[in-house]
């Protein structure tokens, strides 16, 4: 009977094999699959916001909170069917450069066009939905700017540990559906854990880079003095905290533990 899905050892081997692209792969390729990123995850991130607009009032907050973490996930499942680098899901990359298949100066360029490209893409599709006027009055305006500021408000610490356990649960979704052999286990692999971190309240910097912007466009255009919400807290209270956190949750708790289990002391592939 055909496997249908790797083991866990398998997985991991397939993850450092997929990690040498960053030798061969140009920085235009990765500069352009991480704006696409970008763009997919801010897809997942408005529709989570229009299907929870209400939804806490009528069905319940855990309900609406279930609601947006299963249709947020669709963010992840475009980056992992139709291809993209992903900041958050590239803490895996760590995986390679342990093994000794890619050197740690090119993971690092990885992060950094990445994390850019991410960046801009989320930035770019943030003005589209603002200029689409879909959102400008009413209560899904003032759901997006409230979602903004209660993430701008945020602790430092509390920042960064959501950011921790939020990019632990990403890393694990994008390894289980490296095991899965087929679409329709890839999308169920990506749905579990995304919509958990999503139900859970956990932050997740890359969907951080289009709520916030897309609430301080709002409030900008609806003259509202949100207390706390300033470019100055998206990028240093809470973009800052939260990528740091999810470099450690990804990192340290899924790229370093299953390398730790299945690859140390291996010799890298020829």
């Amino acid at each position: 009977m055909e496997q249908r899905f790797l083991t866990p050892a398998e997985t991991v081997q397939a993850i450092v094999i997929s990690g040498r692209r960053v030798v061969t792969q140009s920085r235009f390729r990765t500069a352009v699959l991480s704006l696409l990123a970008g763009f997919y995850i801010a897809f997942g991130s408005q529709l989570a916001t229009v299907v929870t607009q209400d939804a806490a009032t009528t069905a319940g907050v855990g309900i609406s909170r279930l609601l947006g973490g299963s249709v947020f996930s669709m963010g992840l499942v475009l980056v992992v069917i139709c291809g993209a680098e992903l900041f958050t899901g590239n803490s895996l990359l760590v995986k390679s450069a342990l093994h000794g298949e890619i050197p740690w100066g090119k993971l690092g360029e990885n992060w950094l066009i990445v994390i850019i490209g991410n960046l801009a893409g989320s930035l770019f599709f943030a003005w589209l939905m603002f200029r689409s006027q879909l959102w400008q009055g009413g209560e899904l305006a003032q759901h997006a700017i409230a979602i903004a500021a209660a993430k701008c408000r945020l602790p430092f610490e509390a920042a960064l540990v959501r950011g921790v356990l939020c990019n632990w649960l990403v890393c694990l979704a994008v390894f289980m559906a490296t095991a899965a052999r087929d679409v329709t286990g890839k999308v169920l692999a990506c749905y579990i854990p995304i919509m958990t971190f999503v139900a859970s309240g956990f932050e997740h910097s890359v969907a951080n880079m289009y709520f916030i912007p897309t609430g301080l466009m709002l409030a900008a255009e609806l003259h509202l003095n949100e207390p706390g919400l300033t470019w100055g807290k998206f990028f240093l209270g809470n973009l800052l905290p939260v990528t740091i956190g999810n470099i450690v949750g990804g990192v340290v708790f899924v790229a370093f533990a299953y390398w730790y289990i299945h690859l140390k002391g291996t010799r890298p592939s020829k």
